[in-house]
């Protein structure tokens, strides 16, 4: 299948731009040609794309964390002593800036700074501005990635592109239906085309940026063919405004055979549907999240689900892996909870680097069986289309064609439920107008009514609330104890 979006024109880009520019003061101070001779002055070391490229190649697992509190000397200081501990680094933007609410972001500042320590919860980048950010760049020896959460991310990608940061994440559903309610997805989209087009200008001067769709999406239940689609609909609209260095992302679901089975699928899958829509120039890596639902309160018990995620990206073979601390029940984690939980994580994958890819039957089939869902659903996508991606994407999502579970949006129909199979794996309780192919659909009624007999209770919405709560009790799948 084939998708005719046209890039951003420069005229539609420039007309944009002057208005995002203009949106907060700090944005009259990126200056692109500046920031082209900055990155280019960069040592490849210090570019994301660069350095997952050459993990990827040899077959290793790279470890980033999650950070970002609100004032700039503590945000360098926080950085600085995770470094030592990761590969990757993060900046992980605070919720008003999220909502481009800049005011309530700089009132934010302030106050950190009278009280001392952070009162945000991320770094807010817009206010810091270019020479800001710049500092947190120049100030670091590992690249530097924003993880947001922003349907509208464009004032926020000018200025910390401008400042040197090599890779973005995001897009424009995997930011707008997991974490907003009334946001248009066909504005959001549109938005994210400014950020690619953008990055797309960087690629055009030699720049090159990395893109991250969000693969978890809600993080709770998610099958992996909704996550897939989302990933591959927006690593599509990326290329095509011409980003060249992708990383499509999954979420932990709990089942080794599945989470293996999503990486290796979600790979191909890529290549794909990225080759037949005619591109060629671009480089394709992956990461993995670790468990993104509810987690024990107990330090022990986190170490052990981190432990857990740790061993599936390894088994899986994710170009990097989205690590978690065993302060995760409890809020914001302190620094030396972060560092901990990168050691755990650590410790974990130097010990499984010797061992063989996992390659099984099962875990085989159930790659072909993601692989079936995805593309029954991009086939639709493509006809709802009729030749545009973003109006297929809005309309699936109108349809219900496309469905996440448990997000927040009104533009998602939440009629598809999923629940867990006998053996932890995610799978398709109630389907809504999700167009699974009928033997798949059989496979998913077979799988829960399994577990139904298993447990003594009819299949019902209850194990769904189950599942949910489980790992945070001490298990993975939800059944009556």
């Amino acid at each position: 299948m084939t998708f005719h979006d046209a890039p951003l024109s420069r005229h539609d880009f420039t007309a944009q731009q002057s208005d995002v520019r203009a949106s907060w003061p700090t944005g009259a101070d990126v200056d692109f040609a500046e920031s082209i001779r900055f990155h280019q002055g960069r040592d490849a070391s210090l570019n994301m794309a660069s350095v997952l490229r050459q993990a990827d190649a040899r077959g290793a697992v790279l470890i980033q964390p999650r950070a970002g509190v609100a004032l700039l000397s503590e945000h360098i200081r926080l950085l600085t002593f995770l470094q030592d501990h990761c590969d990757l680094l993060p900046t992980t933007i605070d919720a008003y800036t999220r909502q481009n609410r800049y005011e309530e972001a700089q009132k934010g500042v302030e106050r950190s700074r009278e009280a001392g320590h952070s009162l945000l919860n991320g770094f807010p980048a817009v206010n810091h501005g270019v020479a800001g950010c710049r500092e947190v760049v120049e100030s670091l020896s590992k690249p530097v990635q924003v993880r947001h959460g922003t349907p509208d991310a464009r004032l926020l990608a000018e200025i910390t592109l401008a400042a040197g940061f090599s890779s973005y994440e995001g897009g424009g559903v995997s930011y707008n239906i997991p974490y907003t309610k009334d946001v248009p997805l066909e504005r959001s989209l549109r938005n994210w085309q400014y950020v690619d087009r953008l990055v797309g200008m960087y690629e055009d001067e030699g720049v090159r940026i990395n893109r991250e769709p969000f693969g978890p999406l809600s993080g709770t239940l998610v099958p992996p063919c909704i996550s897939h689609t989302v990933g591959l609909i927006e690593g599509l609209l990326a290329l095509q405004q011409g980003v060249r260095s992708i990383t499509l992302g999954y979420g932990q679901a709990g089942s080794y055979v599945q989470d293996i089975a999503a990486l290796q699928s979600l790979r191909d899958l890529g290549h794909e549907f990225f080759t037949n829509a005619g591109h060629t120039d671009y480089e394709l890596t992956t990461v993995f999240h670790q468990w993104m639902g509810g987690f024990p309160e107990s330090e022990a018990r986190a170490f052990g689900v981190i432990a857990w995620g740790a061993t599936a990206a390894a088994l899986a073979r994710a170009t990097k892996v989205i690590v978690k601390t065993p302060h995760e029940a409890m809020g914001i984690p302190t620094m030396e909870a972060n560092r901990q939980g990168l050691e755990a994580t650590r410790q974990v994958i130097n010990m499984l680097s010797d061992q063989p890819p996992l390659d099984t039957p099962e875990i085989q089939a159930e790659a072909d069986r993601i692989k079936s869902e995805v593309r029954a659903i991009m086939t639709r996508v493509a006809e709802l289309g009729s030749g545009s991606l973003v109006d297929g994407t809005v309309r699936a999502f109108e349809a219900g064609v496309i469905d996440v579970p448990f997000a927040p949006s009104k533009h998602n129909r939440g009629k598809l439920l999923p629940v867990r199979d006998l053996d932890g794996a995610v799978r398709i309780f109630e389907p809504g107008n999700v167009p699974f192919p009928a033997e798949v659909m059989e496979f998913h009624r077979a799988r829960v009514a399994d577990r139904a007999r298993h447990e003594n209770r009819p299949p019902c919405f209850q194990m769904v609330i189950d599942d949910i709560y489980a790992v945070s009790k001490g298990n993975l799948v939800g059944r009556p104890r």
